[in-house]
């Protein structure tokens, strides 16, 4: 049965993850990405427009399906983050709070203190929610 996540990523970086077709979670660390199959959905939440703002963007930015198995680590240089493939959907960008009154994912108090692990999962209520807002 296939699941889906949360990557919580600076809209920058995920412009740049939907045009080589990859993701990367957490900075380049493998372990994320291990915990999704293929099928899986990933959808990117980005709190930020690009890593170090100080002003907030909090907008579900890009929504994908995890294409194989495969998990390879890139070389740029002097960074050498670890990546999958990822099929990624004709999407538009859909703020956080037009949603969030529908959303599991933050329905309790303190919700946001789960992003900062960089991989949430996400029920497939709140998928099908973000996944239909996204495709508007």
């Amino acid at each position: 049965m296939s699941r889906g996540w949360l990557g919580v990523v600076s809209a920058a970086h995920v412009r740049r993850g939907v045009e080589l077709g990859i993701a990367q979670i957490n900075h380049g660390q493998r372990a994320p990405l291990t915990r999704m199959q293929p099928g899986d959905t990933l959808v990117y939440y980005s709190p930020t427009r690009q890593r170090g703002d100080r002003t907030p963007y909090r907008f579900f930015t890009a929504i994908g399906t995890v294409a194989d198995d495969d998990i390879w680590q890139a070389d740029e240089g002097d960074f050498a983050p670890y990546r999958r493939r990822i099929d990624y959907l004709a999407a538009t960008p859909v703020p956080l709070a037009d949603l969030r009154p529908r959303l599991h994912l933050t329905g309790e108090p303190n919700w946001g203190y789960q992003l900062r692990t960089g991989l949430v999962l996400l029920d497939a209520h709140d998928v099908q929610i973000i996944r239909e807002a996204m495709h508007a």
